[in-house]
């Protein structure tokens, strides 16, 4: 179903569960390539901007938080973007949808836009998706602050867990924002005109490249980070080991020689003080005393 908005000659379409006949109705009204409008049936494309004579049609990613799995996920902005009308198709990312119900519930908001153009409809739209991102970005760097305050937290499970979804949802975050930073170079480099004047939309467009250009600049920063804080939890979580590895082999040298001893007395056969009648507290104190010398030399040498 092809929902629309109009204010003067500008027309914002979308549409939400784009079926063929609604497709076929886009092609034959607007006259887009049929590759295009192919893109438009499939779920997953890559991240591109095509430049035709009267249109430019967008593909675009951008970051989705779920809030139940703790996961980033990719949504899909398809957007037509015309002289005197905007087309976004598809299950888009959901500021999309709020937006465009917005403008629907207010429709003279569309005169607050910087001007009644498809260039201010498009800013508008682009300038909210990265604004949602810039603050999804956001949680995710305070959940890796979180992560290094907590980092020597002795619930290794814990930890574990926790360093694998921030190292997940940082991957995530590069696969969508990478491709697509030369296409976002492209409004600023001038290789997309668009409808109005540059000096116009100039400073806009370069508004949205500077706030991408920061957002990918943290992706990186945290990128580097979260390998940080893995290679530093892996040698707390070995020194940890080596730790417990050291204390048991404190505990197995000073039993030794005690099982040794308790192993020969149990023999069937004559030993030394055997008959005696200290036997008992005989090799008791022996023990005791191996076991006194064994801790000193221990702490002579550090090891405890």
């Amino acid at each position: 179903m092809i929902e629309t908005l109009t204010f003067k000659k500008l027309k914002w379409l979308h549409i939400q569960n784009p079926a063929d006949e609604d497709l076929v109705t886009l092609q034959k009204d607007y006259n887009f390539h049929p590759l295009d409008i192919e893109d438009c049936r499939s779920y997953t494309q890559r991240p591109k901007i095509d430049i035709y004579d009267d249109y430019y049609f967008l593909i675009l990613h951008f970051p989705h938080f779920d809030n139940v799995k703790r996961f980033v996920k990719a949504k899909e902005v398809k957007i037509f973007w015309g002289k005197d009308y905007i087309i976004t198709i598809g299950q888009a990312h959901w500021v999309v949808e709020d937006l465009f119900n917005y403008y629907k519930r207010n429709p003279n908001a569309f005169s607050d836009l910087i001007s009644c153009s498809s260039d201010a409809v498009l800013y508008t739209i682009l300038n909210r998706l990265i604004n949602e991102s810039y603050f999804l970005i956001n949680q995710v760097g305070q959940e890796i602050d979180e992560m290094n305050r907590n980092l020597f937290n002795k619930n290794a499970e814990k930890t574990i867990e926790k360093i694998s979804v921030i190292r997940k949802n940082v991957i995530q975050l590069n696969t969508i924002f990478k491709p697509q930073l030369r296409v976002f170079h492209k409004f600023e480099s001038g290789e997309i005109k668009g409808y109005e004047s540059k000096e116009d939309m100039e400073d806009y467009w370069g508004n949205i490249l500077d706030l991408y250009q920061k957002m990918w600049d943290m992706i990186e920063d945290f990128e580097e980070l979260t390998d940080s804080l893995s290679s530093i939890f892996g040698f707390v979580q070995a020194n940890r080991n080596n730790e417990v590895m050291r204390t048991l082999t404190i505990i197995s040298t000073i039993v030794l020689p005690l099982t040794f001893i308790s192993g020969l007395y149990g023999m069937n056969v004559g030993l030394p003080f055997e008959k005696t009648s200290f036997a008992f507290w005989l090799i008791i104190g022996i023990c005791f005393s191996i076991v006194i010398l064994l801790i000193f030399y221990f702490k002579r040498k550090k090891w405890m």
